[in-house]
């Protein structure tokens, strides 16, 4: 029986869910620090621009992390742990800050860490068939 024929877990479904969620928030950053950078009036619309740019790039991996997972590609999982442990640092940085700053530093810390739980659990990796994933009873 091959790995396509067997159903596709849970998790591993709500891990592309959520690697496309980071994916689609990085890509409406870009695109938000771009319009303003192009029509806002930032302290440096050059370095508006290019961040926005940076971030809309920094989007296609996630992205392509939550379609490979969907397609149960092994590469995937990777791309995906990275990313999650990448939001790790602004969800920090946010809460640090403070005021309105720091639910959103929760809910970013919260997404990354549902994501690097869903991940490395067994399931997902035995569902990927990443060798190893689960030990021999013997």
């Amino acid at each position: 029986m091959s790995i396509d024929e067997i159903p596709r877990p849970t998790r591993l479904t709500a891990a592309a869910a959520v690697s496309g969620l980071e994916g689609l928030a990085l890509a409406a950053g870009g695109v938000f620090m771009l319009v303003m950078g192009l029509l806002g009036r930032p302290d440096s619309p050059s370095q508006a621009e290019m961040g926005g740019v940076t971030l809309i790039a920094l989007a296609a991996i996630p992205l392509a992390a939550a379609l490979g997972l969907l397609r149960r590609r092994s590469w995937s999982r990777g791309p995906a742990i990275i990313m999650h442990l990448m939001a790790l640092i602004p969800a920090w940085t946010l809460l640090r800050s403070s005021g309105a700053l720091i639910p959103l530093g929760i809910v970013v810390a919260a997404v990354a860490v549902s994501g690097l739980v869903l991940l490395v659990n067994p399931a997902t990796a035995e569902a990927l068939g990443i060798r190893g994933a689960t030990r021999d009873a013997s």
